[in-house]
Parts: C-alpha cells; structure tokens; sequence
C-alpha cells in the first residue's frame, strides 16, 4: 500500500490535514504578483505531515527534500540538485547559481522542504531564502510544533510567509477513512473500536494506521469479518513505553 493511498485513498476524500497541505500549496502556486510566497506547515510527530508532504508532491508535481540533521549547506545543495535533475558540482556558490537556475526556468512548480526545523537550526534557511527571492517559486517549510518560533528569530523569512498550516491530530471522520483504506473490506470495525483507537493514539495518523494494521492481522489470524472493543484483543499504539508487568523468575 503506497502512502498515496493511505493518505488520499481511493474515492474519498483525504485526511483533514493533506486537504489543508494541498490548498496552502496550491495557494502559493496561484497567488497574485507581489504576495508572498513561501508557506509552513507545523505540528508533532506522527500527525501525517511528510506523509501529507508526499502526497502533495506526487499530486501536484512538487520538488520535495527532506532535510538531515547532519547535512552541511553544501550537502543541502548537492541534495537539492539532485531532486531537480541537475548536476551537483563546485562550490556552494555555483551550486546555488544552478538551483534559481533550473528552478527560475519553471517559478510556479512547488518545493517542499521536510524536517525544515534541521535547516533553521544549523541557521541554513537563509539558503532557502535565497533562493525564494531569486526564483520567486513556492516553498513549503515543513517541521515539527516549534518551527513557526523558531522562524521568528529569521525575519527575513519569517516576514516572506503567506500562511501557517497547523496539523491537527485525526478525527473521527479521519480514523474511519484510514480504517477504510488499510482494512478495505476485508475486515468492519466498530464505531466503538474506532473511537478507543483514536482516543489512546492521540489522533496521531501514523499510530492510527500501525494500530490498524494490528487489527487486521488480529480479525484475520481469529477468523472474524467484525471487530469490536468486546473482542478486539491486540494491541493499540499508544506511544507509551512497554513496561514488564511481573516479577523475574
């Protein structure tokens, strides 16, 4: 299963968070001469924001990098070059005069930098920046809960935004959706079931989807067609530490 369909799926719509991920991307692609054009999408771990990042990205034609904690600006450079097809090569100067190069030659086509906190941190954003102004194409910031302070410290990015999207954990109308995709019609869960599972994951889309797989080996290793909080007996993703329960022998 690609993380396409889990995301999108089939004939419904997709979670709450890639809809508003794909309008702030489509919104910088479209916005009029002299707004700004760089967006940021923000929030904790396991909401769905890379998987909501690629989905933009196979839908809408973006760039898309992820950022490491360990890259160097000229790593960044290398690595970007190479999402565009380009040839990685001398110094961070000539690098970057290839980046606006290639994407000066198509301004509207999106980019979608992951894990953005790593660039702001190493204070490699000014790079981003650079870029933004010498191309003018759309850029998404994607990072964790604090990138949008952490942004703040950067003024001259801070003050290029257009919008915020803040990821929002799922609701019930997202963990039935992610129930749809992953189970299909192999298995039906109850409203119950789905209720307990969105409440103890925190509405964290990766936890939801792990503990669904869980369910659907269970109901398939039990023989069962329904599965319900009454005889649902695996486990359910919480994020909580596994502590052993009885004594050593």
């Amino acid at each position: 299963m690609t993380v396409g369909e889990v995301m999108g799926g089939h004939s419904t719509a997709p979670l709450k968070n890639v809809s508003a991920l794909m309008t702030l991307v489509m919104a910088l692609r479209d916005r009029p001469a002299r707004l700004p054009g760089i967006g940021v999408g923000s929030g904790p771990s396991g909401f769905g924001k890379s998987m909501a990042a690629q989905y933009a990205q196979n839908k809408l034609d973006c760039i898309y990098i992820e950022a490491r904690s360990f890259w160097s600006s000229k790593t960044f450079c290398e690595k970007l070059l190479e999402e565009l097809q380009g040839r990685p090569r001398g110094t961070i100067s000539r690098m970057m005069t290839d980046i606006v190069d290639i994407m000066g030659n198509h301004p509207n086509r999106p980019l979608i930098i992951d894990e953005a906190d790593k660039l702001v941190d190493k204070k490699q954003i000014e790079l981003v920046r650079d870029i933004y102004e010498l191309t003018q194409a759309p850029i998404v910031l994607i990072g964790e809960e604090e990138l949008p302070t952490k942004l703040a410290a950067f003024e001259r990015v801070h003050n290029r935004v257009l919008d915020w999207v803040l990821f929002q954990p799922c609701d019930t109308d997202d963990t039935k959706h992610l129930a749809r995709v992953v189970l299909r019609d192999q298995v039906a869960i109850a409203d119950d079931l789905i209720e307990a599972i969105r409440i103890k994951t925190g509405g964290r889309a990766r936890r939801i989807a792990t503990t669904l797989y869980q369910v659907k080996t269970f109901a398939t290793n039990a023989g069962l067609k329904t599965v319900d909080v009454a005889t649902y007996k695996g486990p359910i993703v919480s994020g909580e530490t596994p502590r052993r329960t009885g004594k050593a022998g």
